[in-house]
C-alpha cells in the first residue's frame, strides 16, 4: 500500500540534526559507554542549577494558584519586569506594548519569521547561525547564505551582506553568536546597521521593509573585554527595524523554565503576538509570574551572574587552552579563543590521516572517530548549514564537569596519538 503523501513541508523539513546526533550519543551511553557529550546547548542543573530565588518564587506562583491562561502578550506585571530589567542593563526603553512574551525564544523567532516573511522573500543570514535555515524553510523564503569564517571569528560582515541587501525582508543574526561563542564589535555591528538604514532609506513609500532580527539570548554571558553591543543603542534609527530576540533560559541556566521574550516596532510584535495567539506557545502562567519577581531582585540577579558566569568561563578556558597546547603539540586542532556564551568553537582537520590502515575519507569518519576512540562528543558546524567539509565543531560546557576536562583532553590525546599520515 502506498504511503499516504503529506504536505510539502512536511515531507522537504529536515529534522534536527543536534538531535538526530543526541540519538546515537544516547544509544552509547545505554551500551554504558562513558561518553563526553558537549553536544546540547543545555545545562546539567546538578552543575548550573537555576536560581534558588527563581525557584522559590515558581512553586510560591503555583501554591497561589497561577495555573490558568495568561494574557495573550504576556503578563502585565512581566512586560513591565522585562522592560525595566533591559532599561538597566542595556539602556534600552520599550513599552509594554512593544515586548511580547512568549515560550522560549524559539516560538518568538517563529513567529517573527511569520510575520516578516512572504514566500519568495529573501532571508540573509549566516553560516554557520542556529536554525536560521529551517525557518527560512518553514516560511518558503529564499536563503541567502553568507559564509563567515574563521578570520573574522565567523560573524558576518556588511562587506559580505551588501551583495545581496535589494530587496531583501529579513536579515537574521545573533550576537553572541551560536554555535561559535563570539561576538560582534563595535565597529563591524555599526557598518550593518548603517547598511539596513539606507537600504530601507532607498525603498519608495509604502513598500515592505528590510527587519533586523537580533537574537540575543546569550548577551549576559561575555567574558574578559568581550561587550555585547546591539543595533538600537548603536544606531537610534535602528528601533524602527529591529526585532530582539532574548530570555532567561541561558542567563539563568533555566532552559527548561520557559520564559522568553522579544522587543520591536508595536506594528510587528502585535501581529507576532496574533501568530503566537494561534499557536498557543505562552510561557506559563506561574513561571511569568515568578520571572517578574524575580527580575526585580537587582542584587540577586547581579550575585548569580557573577557566580554563573566565573563557572562557565574557567570550563570555556580550559578546555580551550588544552586545545592549544594540543595543537603546539602538532596535532591537527586550532580554537577560538572564547568570547561569550557557553560555546567554544573548535577544529578537528584529520581528513586522510589513517587508522590501523583505513583513512578518515570525509569530515563525517573524523567525527565518528573522535567519538568512537576519544569519546568526545561535538557538533559539526554543518549541523549549523556550514559546508559538509566543514572542519569546525560547536563545543558546549554547559553540562561539562570541571573534574572531566583534564581527562577528556588526555583522550583526545591518545585518540590523536593513533593516527598516521
Amino acid at each position: 500500500m502506498a504511503a499516504t503523501s503529506l504536505s510539502k513541508l512536511a515531507e522537504t523539513l529536515i529534522g534536527s540534526e543536534i538531535v538526530k546526533l543526541g540519538g546515537i550519543i544516547k544509544e552509547k551511553i545505554s551500551k554504558g559507554e562513558h561518553i563526553y557529550n558537549y553536544t546540547i546547548g543545555d545545562f546539567d542543573s546538578t552543575q548550573f542549577p537555576i536560581p534558588c530565588e527563581l525557584k522559590d518564587a515558581i512553586k510560591n506562583a503555583y501554591d497561589d494558584g497561577f495555573t490558568t491562561y495568561p494574557v495573550a502578550d504576556g503578563e502585565a506585571d512581566l512586560r513591565k519586569a522585562v522592560g525595566d530589567f533591559i532599561q538597566k542593563k542595556e539602556g534600552l526603553n520599550y513599552a509594554a506594548n512593544e515586548i511580547l512574551i512568549g515560550a522560549g525564544g524559539r516560538p518568538l523567532i517563529y513567529a517573527l519569521y511569520r510575520a516578516i516573511v512572504d514566500k519568495g522573500d529573501k532571508v540573509i543570514y549566516p553560516v554557520p547561525s542556529w536554525n536560521n535555515n529551517h525557518y527560512t524553510h518553514f516560511t518558503e523564503g529564499e536563503h541567502i547564505l553568507i559564509e563567515a569564517t574563521k578570520e573574522n571569528n565567523f560573524m558576518p560582515t556588511a562587506a559580505q551582506i551588501r551583495p545581496h541587501i535589494n530587496g531583501a525582508s529579513l536579515l537574521a543574526l545573533c550576537s553572541p553568536l551560536n554555535p561559535t561563542g563570539t561576538a560582534f564589535t563595535k565597529e563591524d555591528l555599526e557598518e550593518i546597521c548603517d547598511l539596513v538604514i539606507e537600504e530601507n532609506a532607498s525603498r519608495a513609500e509604502g513598500a515592505k521593509k528590510l527587519y533586523l532580527m537580533y537574537d540575543q539570548m546569550y548577551w549576559t554571558l561575555t567574558f574578559g573585554n568581550t561587550v555585547h553591543y546591539n543595533p538600537v543603542t548603536l544606531r537610534p534609527a535602528m528601533k524602527e527595524y529591529t526585532i530582539f530576540v532574548d530570555g532567561i533560559s541561558k542567563a539563568f541556566a533555566a532552559t527548561g523554565v520557559r520564559v522568553g521574550w522579544s522587543m520591536g516596532p508595536a506594528e510587528v510584535i502585535a501581529k507576532m503576538k496574533a501568530i503566537n495567539s494561534h499557536v498557543g506557545a505562552w510561557a506559563p502562567m506561574a513561571e511569568q509570574k515568578a520571572v517578574a519577581k524575580f527580575l526585580a531582585q537587582e542584587k540577586v540577579v547581579t550575585d548569580y551572574f557573577v557566580h554563573f558566569k566565573s563557572e562557565v568561563e574557567y570550563r570555556l578556558r580550559n578546555i580551550y587552552e588544552g586545545f592549544i597546547t594540543l595543537k603546539k603539540e602538532g596535532f591537527a586542532v586550532d580554537a577560538i579563543v572564547p568570547q561569550a556564551a557557553i560555546y567554544l568553537t573548535v577544529q578537528i582537520n584529520l581528513v586522510g590521516k589513517k587508522v590501523n590502515g583505513k583513512s578518515l575519507e570525509k569530515q563525517t569518519d573524523v567525527t565518528a572517530y573522535i567519538l568512537d576512540e576519544a569519546k568526545l562528543a561535538m557538533v559539526p558546524f554543518n549541523c549549523f548549514g556550514a559546508e559538509d567539509d566543514s572542519t569546525w565543531y560547536r563545543i558546549s560546557v554547559g553540562c561539562v564537569k570541571k573534574e572531566e576536562i583534564n581527562e577528556m583532553l588526555n583522550k583526545l590525546r591518545n585518540a590523536l596519538e593513533k593516527l598516521t599520515d
